[in-house]
């Protein structure tokens, strides 16, 4: 007797009204089902809440304010870079102080644009240019169709000083996450185009990086240009975390929420150098396991197994963009780490002879040692792994030796949710 099919696998198209389709049936009114979630976007990387939401920054609020104050009245602002470690509200206070300027300015009959650009996603010249470029064009304004793909940054340069004086008198651009641009030419475009004469617009950027060191590592010229103002954002102490958490209680439905929930994921997220961004993502996904396990109120064991899933979902973010070679690297040196746990680090060699290993069991292409090296110090540089150079004993000369920044559990689990290492495990 053939085996009847399945009413969530087999959709045939069968249902008139696609929301009688049973795998996303979504009924609010349904008894049995847990209402969890009431404003879900305010648990979300990267939404900017009012400003009554924002805690334990005023002083930031207002530094950053100053600097861009001059373009409320037309005047050219001031170039400002934040540093701060993850999830110290950088990018938020950012984004706020920016679109609060936009509002001030506009309402003086000054036109302003802003352009926020994560550097992480979009780190080349061409990428960035392409980004601030498409998003500042008016087309109403400027009858500019410009392309997404096809040409160069000196094109999209192009484009974009033609946008500014037609469309602008200030423009602010926040740069996320600046350090990861492949070079640093971009920042000197953008804050020379004016002096030089290729836009009259007044054009100002707020770089923001996690690396205390970024401002050194820059070019000369770059820093002569820029100009900025430096401000250091400190990590949040437990008691501003539980401020930030009750501010974003109401994402909830009343009384989901237990009474140790908000207490335990802001001291979580305090041993975590304070991070805010942390909390909240240790918030929401406790939120969706009580959701997926239908239960009507969150408690103390979903956020300890939230807390898991958001560090596996940071270290995915960490690796955003790398390929599949870098993982194999970093999944090497975290199968020798479990398997030495008396070792601090180890050098490239042995994790050499390890990733050569895994390449072969995944049947992949391997890399010669001094590109795994080269690719070891890139993830050094993004805080993946940590190296240092060794004294070496008698008769060895010295070398490095790299060790994994992050949880080996955190790595492995995150590594091997790219399908292309599932083999590995």
């Amino acid at each position: 007797m053939a085996e009847e099919p399945s009413q969530l696998s087999d959709f045939d198209g069968r249902y008139e009204d696609p929301a009688d389709d049973p795998l996303f049936d979504f009924d609010e009114d349904d008894p049995d089902r847990a209402n969890i979630f009431a404003r879900k976007e305010l648990l979300k990387v990267g939404h900017v809440p009012e400003s009554g939401r924002i805690v334990g920054r005023d002083g930031e609020i207002k530094a950053v304010a100053a600097e861009l104050r001059p373009i409320v009245r037309g005047d050219p602002p001031n170039n400002v870079i934040i540093y701060g470690k993850t999830g110290t509200g950088k990018s938020l206070v950012a984004r706020h102080v920016t679109e609060r300027a936009r509002r001030a300015a506009e309402s003086n009959g000054v036109s302003v644009g802003t352009v926020y650009v994560d550097c992480a996603q979009h780190n080349t010249q061409t990428r960035v240019a392409r980004t601030v470029t498409r998003s500042l064009n008016e087309t109403d304004e400027t009858d500019f169709d410009i392309p997404r793909a096809g040409i160069g940054s000196g094109e999209y340069y192009d484009y974009l000083w033609e946008i500014l004086d037609t469309a602008y008198e200030s423009v602010i651009i926040i740069l996320d996450e600046v350090d990861r641009l492949d070079d640093d030419d971009i920042l000197m475009q953008l804050s020379r185009a004016r002096e030089s004469g290729k836009a009259d617009c007044h054009l100002g950027v707020i770089a923001v990086s996690n690396k205390i060191e970024y401002r050194d590592q820059l070019n000369e010229r770059v820093k002569s240009s820029l100009r900025e103002e430096e401000f250091v954002f400190q990590p949040y102490d437990a008691n501003q975390l539980r401020e930030i958490m009750k501010h974003r209680r109401d994402a909830f439905h009343d009384g989901v929420l237990s009474g140790d929930v908000i207490p335990l994921t802001a001291a979580l997220a305090a041993q975590e150098h304070g991070d805010a961004r942390k909390a909240i993502e240790i918030l929401r996904h406790a939120g969706e396991l009580a959701e997926r396990e239908n239960v009507d109120t969150v408690v103390e064991e979903h956020v300890r197994d939230a807390q898991e899933w958001a560090e596996i979902d940071r270290f995915e973010e960490l690796l955003r963009g790398s390929t599949t070679q870098v993982k194999f690297i970093l999944y090497s040196l975290a199968l020798l780490t479990e398997e030495n746990p008396n070792e601090d680090g180890f050098s490239t060699n042995r994790i050499y002879e390890r990733y050569q290993a895994t390449t072969e069991k995944a049947d992949a292409k391997t890399l010669s040692e001094h590109r795994v090296y080269e690719l070891l110090k890139e993830q050094a540089f993004l805080g993946v792994v940590e190296s240092t150079r060794t004294g070496g004993g008698r008769g060895e000369g010295s070398y490095l030796e790299h060790r994994l920044v992050q949880d080996t559990g955190i790595v492995l689990k995150s590594v091997l949710r790219d399908s292309r290492l599932e083999d590995l495990a």
